[in-house]
């Protein structure tokens, strides 16, 4: 479904990302982690076409986005950054139906299919009591989740999200990524996320891509990527590493720096 072949991203005389290849199929949930600088977003925001890359080859459904005009990629993909700003007087409602324009002409109005859509998308978020309040006056959790909204009115294939839970305390953290798993088992959505905790990164996700000094260091299913060694290597900490037969999905303890 997603096919990134090889991809070299350079920023200002220095390479980001060297030779990067990865797929995604079709309803799966991936998380790229990685330390600080690594090059997690720089890669997410390539997928997406918002920045260029040097070399290699990004593919949906067999195309190459580069031969895709931006409305049908969006059609396909939407990717939300880490902080997405709106304007102060807008509201949920005229949000989340900014979703629907890349599925219309230039100046064509909203029809009944597509309100039907936005109030779907407004109900599938649990923003129904929202929908005249400002964005900006919601809290954190509340704004991530019109966000998502205007994702899920666009009706992509794929959602790519840049640290979601960023400035989000705990229990929005939950929230968003409870959404997020509700999206992908319910509707069959594809996810890429990028993430910082990998506990997170390993409750949520079928496979974690590891990201370490712009090449891919790991990628597999949690249990074969949350491992003490990769976590020294990579993160520079020692750990302990739990697997619960519960849970089904190994537990990360960061202990001290390693030395």
């Amino acid at each position: 479904m997603l096919t990134v072949n090889s991809i070299s991203i350079q920023y200002e005389q220095k390479k980001v990302i060297n030779d990067f290849s990865f797929n995604v199929d079709e309803g799966e949930v991936v998380s790229i982690i990685g330390p600080n600088g690594s090059g997690k977003s720089t890669l997410l925001k390539s997928i997406s076409r918002q920045l260029p890359y040097e070399s290699g080859s990004v593919e949906l459904d067999g195309m190459n986005i580069k031969a895709m005009n931006p409305k049908q990629i969006a059609r396909k993909l939407c990717m939300l950054s880490q902080k997405n700003q709106a304007p102060s007087d807008m509201t949920v409602y005229d949000l989340v139906s900014y979703g629907r324009y890349p599925h219309k002409r230039w100046f064509e109005k909203l029809t009944n299919d597509d309100r039907d859509i936005i109030e779907w998308a407004i109900k599938k978020t649990h923003l129904t009591d929202y929908l005249e309040r400002t964005v900006v006056s919601l809290s954190g959790g509340e704004s991530q989740r019109a966000w998502i909204a205007m994702a899920l009115a666009q009706r992509p294939q794929i959602l790519l999200l840049d640290e979601p839970t960023t400035y989000l305390d705990i229990s929005h953290q939950h929230e968003v990524l409870e959404l997020v798993r509700e999206l992908n088992e319910e509707m069959g959505m594809t996810v890429v996320m990028v993430l910082h905790d990998l506990n997170q990164a390993s409750h949520y996700s079928d496979r974690v891509i590891v990201v370490h000094s712009g090449k891919k260091a790991m990628c597999g299913t949690p249990d074969e990527v949350m491992t003490t060694e990769m976590i020294r290597e990579v993160y520079r900490m020692d750990s302990e590493v739990i697997y619960s037969h519960a849970e089904r999905k190994p537990r990360i303890h960061l202990l001290r720096t390693a030395r």
